[in-house]
C-alpha cells in the first residue's frame, strides 16, 4: 500500500478567519502607530521643549513599549497557534498580517506622494 502525496506546489487555500484575523491585527497596528505618531508629533506642545536625560528616557521608553505592543499585535496570536500545534495556520497568519501592513504602508506612501 503506497501513501499518496500531494503534487509539488499544492496547498490548501487560507481559511477566511485567518485572513480576518490578519486584517484586524494589521488595522489595530496601524491605529496604534497613528496614536504614537500623534503623541510624538505633539510632545513639545504637551510637555514643552526639554533637553534633559528624562526626555531621552521618555522617548526610549515609548520606543520599547511600542516594539512590545507591535510584537504582540503581529506575532502574538501566531505564536499561540504555533505552540498549540497549528503551525501552518500560524505562519499563514503572520505572513498575511505583514502582507496587510505592506499594503497599508504602500497606500500611506502613495498618499504622501500626492
Amino acid at each position: 500500500m503506497s501513501i499518496e502525496r500531494p503534487a509539488v506546489g499544492y496547498s490548501t487555500p487560507m481559511h477566511p478567519s485567518t485572513i480576518k484575523y490578519a486584517a484586524v491585527h494589521a488595522l489595530l497596528a496601524v491605529l496604534y502607530i497613528a496614536l504614537v505618531a500623534c503623541f510624538l508629533w505633539n510632545a513639545n506642545n504637551l510637555f514643552g521643549k526639554a533637553d534633559t536625560p528624562f526626555s531621552t528616557m521618555a522617548f526610549l521608553l515609548t520606543f520599547v513599549i511600542s516594539a512590545a505592543v507591535m510584537g504582540m499585535l503581529v506575532f502574538g496570536r501566531p505564536l499561540l497557534w504555533y505552540l498549540d500545534g497549528r503551525k501552518k495556520e500560524a505562519v499563514e497568519l503572520a505572513l498575511a498580517t505583514v502582507g496587510f501592513l505592506i499594503i497599508i504602508a504602500a497606500l500611506v506612501f502613495t498618499l504622501l506622494a500626492l
